[in-house]
């Protein structure tokens, strides 16, 4: 009983050991004491209460201290901590501008910060400026002919700006527009291809830059390949739309002429049955005639002769189909 009472003892004494040893980080306080960082034991405990990691707050004041940054201090470190910020990345851009006399506050880099964006990086990219390729552009000159063009576009990060300012995406969406609206206004590509640079400063004097993070510093026409006939092509379905149009016309105009051929046939079929119809009628008229004494025997025989008078002088009248075969009497 007696070992067990001891072997608990000792287990006891080694949690709370690890425990006290978590709770006072007191190699972190000696290694701040030893760079002439000004932190106290029971701050760094204090910090372990508010889940603030002490190791990331002191080796911030470390890094400012012997960058000459006494601006820093541990609040707000905490604060930032706390607010969702990156504290390491924001003294590392506040060290990185102190070399590099690039004004930069400590509310202006945690505002960036909190705001999402890299404030490393964007100072390293206000040191070194950033090169970015353009997607190729399509544009068209005024003598129709297409024009693909690939741009670089060097771009400075604007610290003032970052915080509400457009991103690359908008820098390449207006220079994109810039090489379109130069291209287009030109009178033909050949003064495209001789001048490439009149794109570049075309678009440079529009300000593109305004309202973004970024700071264009130049833009260099990479490449320039010659595309399509657009006017000609143009020029090609215009032609064929209207040869499409007129023969709709004239195929409407031919189905009108059918129409009233049709019609006219009609009208001629319908004339001659009203014409059998009559001479259908003349043989019961004349019997009729017969009957009533209005119509004599030698009056019909005249009739009949006046009738093969006119037959024979129709047959006269009318070319024979076969010349070298003579006409019968």
């Amino acid at each position: 009983m007696t070992d067990f009472i001891f072997y608990l003892l000792i287990f006891a004494v080694v949690i709370l050991f690890f425990v006290f040893w978590y709770y006072v980080p007191f190699l972190l306080w000696i290694s701040a004491k030893v760079s002439g960082v000004s932190i106290s034991l029971i701050q760094l405990f204090l910090m372990r209460i508010r889940k603030v990691p002490p190791g990331v707050i002191a080796r911030a004041m470390i890094e400012a201290h012997k960058a000459g940054l006494s601006m820093l201090t541990r609040d707000e470190l905490e604060a930032h901590y706390l607010a969702g910020g990156h504290v390491e990345r924001v003294v590392h851009a506040l060290v990185s501008a102190s070399k590099a006399n690039i004004d930069l506050t400590f509310q202006m880099a945690t505002a960036i910060d909190l705001a999402g964006r890299d404030v490393f990086q964007a100072v390293q990219m206000s040191v070194n400026p950033k090169v970015i390729d353009t997607p190729p552009v399509t544009a068209v000159a005024k003598d129709g002919i297409q024009l693909i063009a690939k741009a670089r576009v060097t771009v400075r990060a604007s610290i003032k700006q970052l915080v509400g300012g457009a991103g690359e995406e908008t820098v390449l969406a207006r220079v994109g527009e810039g090489i379109v609206s130069s291209i287009g206004s030109s009178e033909n590509h050949k003064s495209v291809l001789e001048n490439p640079d009149s794109i570049s400063k075309l678009v440079l004097r529009k300000g593109l830059d305004a309202g973004t993070a970024f700071e264009i510093l130049s833009i260099d026409i990479a490449d320039i390949d010659i595309g399509k006939n657009i006017g000609a092509a143009l020029q090609m379905d215009q032609a064929q739309a209207d040869k499409n149009i007129a023969q709709a016309k004239a195929e409407e105009r031919r189905a009108m002429a059918v129409a009233t051929e049709q019609e006219m046939k009609a009208k001629a079929q319908e004339a001659r049955a009203k014409v059998i119809e009559a001479e259908a009628e003349v043989p019961r008229a004349m019997a009729e005639a017969f009957r009533n004494g209005n119509l004599g025997i030698m009056d019909y025989y005249r009739m009949k002769n006046i009738e093969a008078d006119t037959s024979m002088r129709d047959a006269i009248a009318k070319p024979s189909a076969n010349p070298s075969k003579p006409i019968k009497d």
